[in-house]
């Protein structure tokens, strides 16, 4: 039997259109007041919105292969063209094998020193702020994740290339703004975003190339090729594409500077803003990370015995996702969890929304790690928490992430302490993007 999906009424929809084009979260939340599974039809473009573990299930993972990206997304191809995060069918799987050894276990496991010795030089440059003016964190955490984003996976230090945040936030504004536009307004017009971003689109593309042609020029010297970029470079040449198509290889990397640095940047400025609301958490973490760590920096074990600090970035990533919005577009017509979806409709999934399901998660506004609790966790439906996507198209890098995230977020609470500048107004929980908010300004001291 058919279910038909909830609908708002006639009399919302022009409230709904002006929402979708500025406030996402807020389209999302009236959704999910109306119930799991909800239909919104806004001229000839078909919307459903899905709210429930199963269907997440569904469209994600068990019949993956009829949802391909959907909006925001698709506009992003206009700087990112096919890469990992873009592309479609036998281009995406072919990236996903190339890229996959960068990624496994084994090898991120010889990592973690890595990973370690980045979160110290970033805790150093932070103390050097203790008693001077408020700091950007957000922009010293990107630096960060850049420069562990190099090591592990481009084998190259990236110190020399800070813009490559600034092209990002350009080029993720004016895909925000061909979803919102429809692609009505051409990038080829001299307006002061267009020309944003194809300056930062040149740049982004400058950068690739050169890093690139580094890469190169060490892997025929004899350097090892088992990072990223250079199993990228030599399945390109496999593929006689090195000369040939150059436009392709550059995609790649392009989206992998962006996916690599940028999702693990936005989870530490949630944490370090939530653990300074909630300093009864903060403290717990500073504990434990003296207790396992002691004076030292962290080694692989450490990943496993920091089980608060783990707990603690899971709740984060619980109420602020790294992406917080799965658009796919139905190939063909479909049934899910009993409601048919037609040919051609835009569907999301929310992660964002369904990690505050309250018929999963309880009083799910509350910041909580607790709930994160091994035999809490096994009582849960697996796919009640997809912070790193699910299917197929499982963020290739979330043992990466997670090893970064908690390794700084030890090493910071055990030593510093980061304190609100009084009177700062908090980011919106309805300008929650891909990234934190720019500028969260913070005080340093050291803990005592």
């Amino acid at each position: 039997m058919t279910a038909r999906p909830a609908e708002p009424p006639v009399s919302a929809l022009p409230g709904l259109l002006r929402k979708l084009a500025t406030d996402r979260l807020g389209l999302m939340r009236d959704a999910a007041a109306l119930g799991d599974a909800v239909r919104v039809a806004i001229g000839p473009k078909k919307l459903y919105i899905f709210n429930h573990p199963d269907y997440a299930k569904h469209v994600l993972a068990d019949n993956s292969d009829n949802y391909h990206k959907g909006i925001g997304l698709v506009q992003a191809r206009s700087a990112l063209g096919d890469g990992l995060l873009t592309s479609e069918g036998p281009v995406w799987r072919k990236q996903r094998r190339t890229v996959q050894p960068a990624f496994k276990p084994a090898r991120i496991a010889q990592q973690a020193e890595t990973v370690a010795e980045e979160a110290e030089k970033f805790v150093a440059l932070l103390a050097r702020h203790e008693g001077a003016a408020p700091v950007n964190l957000m922009h010293l955490v990107t630096q960060l994740t850049l420069g562990v984003l190099g090591r592990t996976l481009l084998d190259t230090g990236l110190d020399g290339y800070g813009e490559v945040a600034h092209a990002f936030e350009a080029v993720q504004d004016q895909a925000m703004f061909d979803m919102v536009t429809m692609d009505k307004v051409p990038a080829w017009l001299p307006l002061p975003r267009q020309r944003r971003f194809r300056t930062a689109r040149r740049e982004l593309h400058r950068i690739a190339d050169a890093l690139i042609a580094d890469r190169r020029g060490r892997m025929s010297g004899g350097a090892a090729p088992d990072d990223a970029l250079a199993r990228m470079i030599l399945a390109a040449a496999e593929a006689e594409s090195v000369d040939g198509a150059p436009e392709q290889l550059r995609d790649e990397l392009v989206t992998l500077l962006l996916a690599g640095h940028e999702t693990t940047a936005s989870t530490l400025g949630w944490t370090f803003h939530l653990l300074d609301r909630h300093p009864e958490v903060r403290e717990k973490v500073r504990q434990e990370a003296r207790e396992i760590l002691g004076d030292r920096a962290p080694v692989l074990d450490d990943l496993h015995r920091l089980s608060y600090t783990t707990m603690v970035i899971q709740e984060v990533m619980r109420l602020y996702p790294p992406v917080w919005v799965l658009p796919r577009i139905a190939q063909r017509a479909d049934n899910v969890g009993g409601y048919e979806v037609s040919a051609g409709a835009d569907v999301l999934i929310s992660p964002y929304i369904l990690h505050r399901h309250p018929g999963l998660w309880t009083d799910p506004e509350r910041f909580d790690p607790e709930r994160f609790d091994p035999q809490r966790v096994a009582h849960r439906p697996r796919y009640a928490y997809i912070p790193f996507g699910a299917g197929p198209r499982y963020c290739v890098g979330s043992n990466l992430g997670m090893m970064e995230a908690v390794f700084v977020t030890a090493l910071v609470t055990r030593d510093l302490t980061l304190d609100s500048v009084p009177g700062h107004k908090a980011v919106p929980e309805a300008m929650l993007s891909l990234r934190m908010a720019d500028g969260l300004p913070m005080t340093v001291g050291r803990n005592r």
